[in-house]
């Protein structure tokens, strides 16, 4: 993961290099969009790689469980910047489109939106891999911005060949749709970390699921209290099942060793936690749907 974060600043790093000296010499504010962006990533890059550091630090008397929330908090310090950049490219598309300029030095545009859209490529398919084995959420909110870069340096490169054209309002347009295209993201990256620091529950899709691996268990009679939660790449479930109120502790014991390995190869990377109790009135009647939530203390 620390080499992926490192591979993604490196990428931005350039970008934002090369595309600065474009926008010097063409003005074009799709390309400045395009720049603001690079800019962020490289922000954003170096934020999730601080998080990345945190994230994967082992629990400690302070943190019992974990410091997995460390990625949220990035997050939403990304989100905030992202959508402060994407008002400001906003506004200056906005005056480009009731004034529209000339896009000047085209081909070093075009030049450098191509070299773009090859680095994000490769890093795509780098993040992709890292994804894959590690199933880092901060990696994966990465893989999805670069990917999105790759539509971004297209626009860029429509926008400056449609302007050549005479059409020159091309330039102010395809900025706004940066800008908004930016914002849209910049939504998405605080929708979710905001989710995970409010301890969202698991989909309904993944609580069906541990539903019925643990149902499907014959000495299982019911559960109750599922609760589930997202902190970075860890995740945590827990739950009261209902057994046999004959069996002992040690046979009890035992079902809850069964259930916690079942869940355990549906969801590799959660933290597991169950509790005994003998059947009550509900035992065997419900749904994942009708598990009852927690009573709240008075």
């Amino acid at each position: 993961m620390i080499l992926a974060t490192f591979a993604s600043m490196s990428v931005a790093t350039i970008l934002v290099v090369t595309k600065a000296l474009v926008w010097w010499v063409s003005g074009s504010v799709a390309m400045l969009g395009s720049m603001a962006d690079s800019a962020l990533d490289l922000l954003a890059s170096a934020i999730t790689f601080l998080a990345v550091r945190m994230a994967v630090m082992p629990p400690d008397d302070d943190h019992r469980f974990g410091h997995g929330k460390a990625e949220a908090i990035a997050g939403l310090i990304q989100a905030g910047i992202i959508m402060a950049s994407s008002f400001f490219i906003l506004l200056e598309s906005s005056a480009r489109l009731y004034n529209p300029v000339p896009v000047q030095a085209t081909g070093p545009v075009i030049a450098v939106s191509v070299l773009s859209i090859v680095l994000s490529l490769g890093l795509v398919m780098f993040q992709r891999y890292v994804v894959a084995r590690t199933r880092s959420i901060a990696v994966a909110g990465d893989h999805l911005h670069y990917q999105g870069d790759l539509l971004m340096n297209a626009a860029v490169i429509a926008a400056v060949l449609i302007a050549g054209t005479g059409f020159t309002e091309a330039d102010g347009i395809f900025g706004i749709m940066i800008a908004l295209y930016i914002g849209h993201g910049a939504y998405g990256i605080g929708r979710n970390a905001i989710d995970m620091l409010m301890d969202r529950e698991f989909s309904d899709a993944d609580r069906e699921t541990i539903f019925n691996l643990v149902m499907g268990s014959p000495d299982v009679r019911g559960l109750h209290e599922l609760k589930t939660r997202h902190a970075g790449r860890d995740s945590f479930i827990q739950l009261h099942i209902e057994v046999d109120g004959e069996m002992t502790v040690r046979e009890g014991h035992l079902v809850g060793d069964e259930i916690e390995a079942t869940l355990s190869e549906a969801f590799p990377h959660a933290e597991i936690l169950i509790h005994i109790d003998p059947p009550s009135e509900y035992s065997g009647q419900m749904t994942a749907a009708e598990v009852p939530m927690p009573e709240k203390e008075t």
